[in-house]
C-alpha cells in the first residue's frame, strides 16, 4: 500500500485527507455533544430558580442568573471544615499513592527475585474486586483496629499500594534502559539511589498520572466516608453535598451550584497537568 493510500494513522502522511478530517471533526463534535451538554446544563441549573428548573417546557437559560444560590449552597452545611477534612484526605491520598506505586513499580520492573510475575498477576486479579465486594471485610478490619469514626482508614490505605497505580508505575520503568542502572552501579550506587536519582526523574509523567488519579479518586469519594466516618466534624465535602438535600425542600438548584464548585478543582488540575497526563497514560502500555 503507497503512502497516498495508506490511511494517516498508520502511515508517513503527518496531516488527514479533507474526508478523513471531516470524519474526525464529526466525531469530535458527537463527543463534545454527549460530554459537553451535561456540564454546561449543570452550570445553566446552577444559576436558575426551582421553578425555572422544573418548568415545561425547559428553560435553558435563565432570565436572571441566580449567583446567591452558590452563597447559599456554601452556607447550607459546615463547608469550611468539611473542606479542610476532604484536601487533608487527598493530600495524604496523594502522598501515599506515590510512595506505594512508585515503590511497587520499581520492585516489579527493575529488581528480580522469585515468585515476582506471580505476585505481580496476583495484584492485578485484586483489580477485578469492586470496592462493594471488599467494604465489608474492610469495616471488620477497621472495627478491630479501632479505626471507624476517624481519617485512618482513608489516609493510612493509600500507603499499601494500588493495582492500578502500581501497574502504571510498573509500565514506566520497564521503558527506562539498563544500562542506566548498570552505570549508576558502577560508580558505587546503591539501589535505593538509583530508583531514586535516576529512575524516578525519568517517570515524572507516571507519577503526575497517579497524583491525578489519587486526587479524582479521594476528592468525589462518597462511598468511603460515608461508612468510615460516624462524626459530623470529620465530614468531607461529598457527605456535606447529601446535608443540602431534605425531605420536604430538596433545593436542586443548590445541589447544582455545589455541584459545579466540586468539578471546577477537577477541571482546573486536569488543564494544568494535561501534558503529563496524557503521557502517563499513552507510554503505560509500551512494555510488558
Amino acid at each position: 500500500m503507497t503512502d497516498a493510500k495508506r490511511p494517516w494513522w498508520k502511515g508517513t502522511r503527518e496531516t488527514p485527507s479533507p474526508v478523513e478530517f471531516g470524519f474526525l471533526c464529526a466525531i469530535l463534535g458527537v463527543l463534545v455533544i454527549v460530554y459537553g451538554v451535561p456540564f454546561l446544563w449543570l452550570i445553566a441549573s446552577s444559576l436558575k430558580t426551582s421553578t425555572e428548573l422544573f418548568a415545561v417546557p425547559t428553560v435553558w437559560v435563565p432570565k436572571i442568573p441566580q449567583w446567591r444560590n452558590y452563597v447559599l449552597s456554601i452556607t447550607a452545611f459546615p463547608f469550611l471544615p468539611y473542606l479542610r477534612n476532604t484536601l487533608l484526605i487527598v493530600a495524604c491520598n496523594i502522598i501515599g499513592s506515590i510512595f506505594s506505586a512508585t515503590l511497587a513499580g520499581y520492585g516489579f520492573a527493575k529488581i528480580k527475585w522469585k515468585g515476582r510475575n506471580a505476585v505481580f498477576i496476583i495484584v492485578l486479579m485484586t483489580m477485578m474486586l469492586p470496592f462493594q465486594v471488599t467494604m465489608i471485610p474492610l469495616f471488620m478490619v477497621f472495627q478491630r483496629l479501632k479505626w471507624i469514626g476517624t481519617f485512618y482508614p482513608l489516609t493510612v490505605t493509600p500507603f499499601f499500594g494500588n493495582a492500578f497505580f502500581i501497574f502504571l508505575m510498573r509500565q514506566f520503568f520497564h521503558t527506562i534502559p539498563g544500562a542506566l542502572s548498570e552505570a549508576a552501579i558502577i560508580d558505587g550506587a546503591g539501589e535505593f539511589r538509583i530508583f531514586s536519582q535516576v529512575c524516578v526523574p525519568l517517570v515524572r509523567p507516571a507519577v503526575v498520572t497517579v497524583a491525578i488519579f489519587a486526587f479524582l479518586n479521594s476528592w468525589n469519594d462518597f462511598m468511603g466516608p460515608l461508612l468510615f466516618l460516624t462524626k459530623d466534624r470529620l465530614y468531607t465535602l461529598s457527605i456535606g453535598i447529601q446535608q443540602i438535600m431534605s425531605i420536604n425542600d430538596p433545593r436542586w438548584n443548590l445541589l447544582m451550584a455545589m455541584g459545579v464548585m466540586m468539578t471546577l478543582p477537577v477541571l482546573v488540575i486536569f488543564f494544568m497537568l494535561q501534558k503529563y497526563f496524557i503521557q502517563g497514560i499513552s507510554f503505560a502500555g509500551i512494555k510488558g
